[in-house]
Order: C-alpha cells, then structure tokens, then sequence
C-alpha cells in the first residue's frame, strides 16, 4: 500500500505517515531537560500534539481557548485544572475545560497526545 495524503494545500493531518500503522510512542523522542513536541494538526479548530517530557519538566499554567484532551501514552503525569491536582498515568486521559487554568508536570518521564478542540471559526458570508 502506498503512503496516500492530499497535497500540502489541503492537508488537515501533517507529520505523520499516512495509511499505514505506526506507533505512536516512536514518533517523538525524550531529550534530557527538554519538553519535545510534534504538531499533528494546527487548523483553527482543532490541535493535535504529541509530546515527550523528560521528568521534572512541565508546562506552567495557562489557559486554552478549548477543550484540552491529554492521553498520556507513556509514564506518568501530574496535571493541574483550576488549582486542584491530579495524576494521569499510561493509559488514561483527562480533559481540561476551555477557559480555565491548567498545567501539565512530568512526574516521570512521559508522553501524551495533546487533542484541542475549539468552536469552529464563523466564514462570514455564507
């Protein structure tokens, strides 16, 4: 099977390999001291990130314009929604309302994938 996608003009998922299994854990390396990430999609309703924290590591607090969904596919994380902490391991997802402040701290190393979903943009004129 070949590795199909639409042309870089219509793309809606990017970085990724196309009609073909992957593993997802294998597509962002740990580094030493370092948040890595790698954008699946940037439209303007949506967000998809994979990330790999290297333990200790975090996101301070901030808020999103969206649900924030994060699947924590590696290790383990303690994350934080509006003052109140919890831990999400291998496994588990958790979802952060729009709006309200959260952050993200790598308990041990781990990875997730970042899913932000937002109202769609309004196309004036239709």
């Amino acid at each position: 099977m070949t590795d199909k996608k639409p042309n870089k003009k219509n793309e809606l998922i990017k970085n990724i390999p196309f009609s073909k299994a992957v593993e997802i854990n294998e597509l962002v390396d740990y580094e030493e001291g370092r948040v890595v990430s790698r954008t699946l999609s940037a439209k303007s309703h949506v967000n998809i990130t994979l990330f790999a924290f290297d333990q200790g590591e975090e996101i301070s607090a901030h808020t999103s314009p969206g649900d924030a969904m994060v699947q924590v596919l590696d290790g383990s994380a303690r994350i934080t929604i509006d003052g109140q902490e919890l831990d999400a391991k291998a496994g588990e997802v958790v979802v952060m309302p729009a709006n309200v402040s959260h952050s993200v701290y790598a308990a041990t190393r781990f990875k997730m994938l970042l899913t932000v979903v937002k109202q769609p943009v309004a196309i004036q004129g239709l």
